[in-house]
């Protein structure tokens, strides 16, 4: 049954997401920028993992932009096979290419990084943390094979209001976020905390 709902879910949320017009969603990532550009806490050389925007995403590199110019190093996910992702680092210069699932980045001899903090792109999210991805499971799969090499990179999921749902049907193996950014503000739950 969560598995209907939360398909249901996507779809819903992806749709309303679809329905924000172009230049209102760069206003939109523009204040997301705003907001969690000096309020995320990081040292300087910390590997921070974004995305280059597909669809309807926020375009959030802008916000890279911020976190490099404050010492961060970027990466974002290329997708390998049908199970993996990595994280390449993205150099100022570096030629893009596609990388999968209509995504693009650096090229196979670019750096694979393992990221300390991950702004995921997501379809819905609710007050506590919970997320619905796209339904291929690319970054739980990533998170976990992170963790499994004893990392535990930090998560900032990166949506517009309009993705909010009261309550994310959740499962005890799903992964939940540190934190959350949308255009009204970065709130962070305990666990980022802790």
């Amino acid at each position: 049954m969560s598995k209907q709902l939360k398909a249901d879910m996507r779809a819903e949320r992806l749709s309303l997401r679809d329905a924000i017009p172009p230049e209102m969603r760069i206003e939109k990532a523009l204040a997301m920028a705003d907001h969690a550009g000096e309020a995320v806490a990081f040292d300087p050389g910390t590997i921070i993992s974004g995305f280059l925007p597909i669809r309807s995403e926020a375009d959030i590199r802008p916000l890279m932009a911020r976190f490099q110019a404050r010492g961060a190093r970027l990466c974002v996910p290329a997708i390998l096979d049908k199970q993996t992702i990595v994280f390449r680092e993205l150099l100022r210069d570096a030629p893009l290419i596609a990388t999968g699932f209509g995504t693009s980045g650096p090229g196979p001899d670019a750096p694979v990084l393992d990221p300390d903090i991950l702004l995921v792109p997501l379809s819905a999210f609710d007050a506590r943390g919970h997320r619905i991805g796209y339904g291929a499971g690319y970054y739980d799969r990533a998170i976990s094979l992170l963790r499994q090499k004893g990392r535990k990179p930090r998560l900032i999921g990166i949506a517009f209001d309009c993705q909010e749902v009261a309550h994310v049907p959740d499962e005890p193996h799903d992964i939940s976020l540190d934190a959350i950014l949308t255009e009204s503000g970065l709130r962070f739950f305990a666990s980022w905390i802790g």
